[in-house]
């Protein structure tokens, strides 16, 4: 894909929604890493549900450290994986208030000391929270980079370095935020939205699939 297309596509997105973010609910970059740890194999909804209950009780490291495993398991047992997530945010409570001041650090070598938290989570944080131009490539941005052409590449990395190589700088810091959204609501899975894609004349990719026929 070539530079001008790759440029075309980011100006359609922005136009779209000039202002994207996360879809998980948080007021501070605490509430976000537990947030985004949560998220892991589970769905932004289902996250926000049970964050809605526990932030207004716990939502700094040290009240969260006081609910112990089993009480944030008690607000998390919706979630996948709970029991291993709780474990993991139990210990990442107390590595942010013994090393950190109960703060959590803008930094990735950090951030990626925390348990649960992998590049992906630490790029989220990064760009969400400090507003770092950094790429997080979750399932969507994987599928939505290589189908249309924009930054392929055979696994996560190899995309994130594509991306962070192709997109140009001022679209940079919301690039990955557009993706997520678009592969999530347009540039589906299983079936492609393409007859409602408004970068539809710019991707690259061959069997656009027609409208359904009601």
């Amino acid at each position: 894909m070539n530079p001008k297309k790759r440029h075309a596509i980011f100006e359609t997105l922005q136009s779209l929604n000039p202002h994207p973010t996360t879809e998980l609910e948080y007021t501070s970059p605490f509430e976000l890493l537990i947030a985004v740890l949560l998220s892991a194999q589970a769905t932004d909804v289902s996250v926000n549900k049970a964050m809605r209950r526990m932030f207004p009780v716990a939502n700094t490291p040290a009240k969260v450290l006081a609910l112990g495993e089993e009480g944030v398991a008690e607000y998390i047992r919706t979630i996948g994986l709970y029991r291993t997530k709780a474990k993991n945010v139990i210990a990442t409570c107390r590595i942010l208030i013994d090393q950190y001041g109960g703060e959590v650090p803008d930094d990735r070598e950090a951030l990626e000391s925390l348990p649960g938290v992998g590049r992906k989570t630490a790029n989220v944080i990064l760009n969400t929270a400090f507003g770092h131009p950094t790429i997080a490539v979750d399932t969507h941005i994987f599928r939505v980079a290589n189908r249309t052409g924009l930054a392929p590449g055979k696994d996560v990395r190899a995309v994130e370095a594509a991306l962070e190589k192709f997109v140009p700088e001022a679209f940079l810091h919301d690039a990955h935020h557009w993706l997520i959204l678009h592969g999530r609501y347009v540039c589906k899975a299983r079936t492609p939205e393409c007859w409602h894609c408004a970068i539809e004349p710019l991707c690259e990719y061959k069997p656009k699939t027609p409208a359904p026929v009601l």
